[in-house]
């Protein structure tokens, strides 16, 4: 799903007169008048087609840590940094229909100089939180999703393996300007899950669909 950006630049050519093969008498240089030719020129600013972009806030990664495992998970938790969709679009340039979304999808956490089996992305799961007020309603975080060790929340148990929805607006015309989110995320694995250091990838993608 893509954009297509128009840039119309707008150019003014100046066009230079040379008279050649005339000569003036001096007795006629200065007698009469002159007449003079205004030059004018409008020149309109350039403009970009507005567009939907999406930023994510500086970060060194986030690094999770224990807390709240129990007899049935050891869990892992950490704040995914605030991730920031911006649509600078006019009224005029959004087609009906149109709207907006953010998804997440992780990879499988690999041990760092260890044999210790990978950690399947099932066992991630998120909490997606929106940070600025939505003045419509159109604009929400996506629903929880829970590791496969359940976190007892009744959210669904699939983890980010597949593509989860972090945040979306269901008609784009209806709030335009900037939204920002992050998200709760909580590694719930099994208690008996081998000792090391991990690392996985969280892969954020906007999507523009009209």
């Amino acid at each position: 799903m893509r954009m297509t950006r128009t840039t119309q630049i707008l150019a003014a050519s100046v066009l230079g007169l040379t008279l050649t093969g005339l000569s003036v008498s001096p007795a006629l240089a200065g007698d009469g008048p002159s007449d003079g030719i205004d030059v004018s020129v409008t020149i309109t600013p350039t403009t970009t087609p507005g567009q939907v972009s999406m930023t994510v806030a500086d970060n060194n990664g986030v690094s999770l840590q224990e807390n709240g495992s129990d007899a049935a998970a050891r869990q892992f938790v950490g704040t995914l940094p605030t991730v920031t969709v911006t649509d600078t679009r006019q009224p005029d340039e959004i087609p009906a229909g149109d709207f907006w979304a953010v998804v997440g999808q992780a990879s499988a956490f690999t041990a760092t100089g260890s044999a210790a089996p990978p950690i399947g992305p099932q066992y991630l799961g998120w909490k997606p939180r929106l940070l600025t007020d939505s003045t419509t309603g159109a604009v929400s975080a996506g629903e929880p999703i829970s590791s496969v060790v359940s976190d007892g929340t009744g959210a669904p148990n699939v983890g980010l393996q597949g593509q989860e929805l972090l945040v979306s607006t269901a008609d784009s015309a209806t709030e335009i300007g900037t939204s920002k989110v992050n998200a709760d995320l909580a590694l719930r694995t099994p208690v008996d899950v081998a000792a090391g250091q991990y690392h996985s990838t969280l892969t954020l993608s906007l999507f523009n669909q009209s």
